[in-house]
């Protein structure tokens, strides 16, 4: 597998790849995350933008209880469990943290609702740091093409980190998102215009075989 052409191709395909949530603080960052659990971005934006307008830190929000936060959250679904979260991670910020995010694998992953991929894309969005999350999409995406063949997140991510450049860990995390949300879909890839298609993708070289 050829990453720098993988890369490159994606770079030429998705000139303005970047997060599609919308943020302007760690606060803001880690409630959107964990909100758009097997949810859109889209409609997580919507979402929030009263949101945040309502209760813009951790103290205001954790004043809530769960069953104040569900109705405001219901449509990004599994809103009993999100609000169940987002509240007693709100909580814990305030009486462990002053009420600030932390900037800590280990520390964010403390936190209620937060697993490895919600720390990442904390992280990586929040803080700066060279971070390569993955989601649904960064999962099927690399492991469809083969730049990995992991069977779980978790080892897809460690794979990810070997062969990627730390320097592009955050803007391929964006890339194979975009490409994964644009094109190359769970059920039915659009292998036909992708340009991987053609030497850079495993699976599109197994469907040319096929045929």
């Amino acid at each position: 597998m050829d990453v720098r052409a993988v890369l490159d191709a994606l770079n030429a395909l998705y000139p303005q790849a970047r997060a599609e949530l919308h943020f302007s603080n760690p606060f803001e960052t880690l409630i959107a995350t964990i909100l758009s659990a097997q949810c859109t971005d889209k409609r997580v934006n919507m979402v929030t933008e009263t949101l945040f307008q309502r209760y813009p830190d951790a103290a205001a929000l954790g004043s809530l209880t769960p069953e104040q936060l569900e109705p405001m959250i219901k449509s990004c679904g599994l809103y009993h469990t999100k609000a169940r979260n987002i509240v007693a991670a709100c909580r814990a910020l305030v009486e462990q943290y002053g009420g600030q995010v932390p900037s800590t694998r280990q520390e964010l992953m403390k936190l209620p609702g937060v697993g490895q991929k919600t720390a990442g894309v904390v992280l990586l969005a929040a803080f700066g740091e060279d971070q390569i999350p993955v989601d649904t999409h960064v999962f099927r995406v690399a492991n469809r093409i083969g730049l990995v063949h992991e069977p779980t997140a978790q080892k897809t991510e460690q794979a990810l980190r070997a062969v990627l450049p730390k320097e592009e860990w955050s803007h391929a995390h964006h890339l194979l998102i975009w490409h994964g949300r644009r094109c190359c879909a769970a059920r039915k890839p659009a292998c036909e215009r992708c340009p991987l298609n053609g030497g850079l993708c495993m699976h599109g070289e197994r469907e040319g075989q096929d045929e």
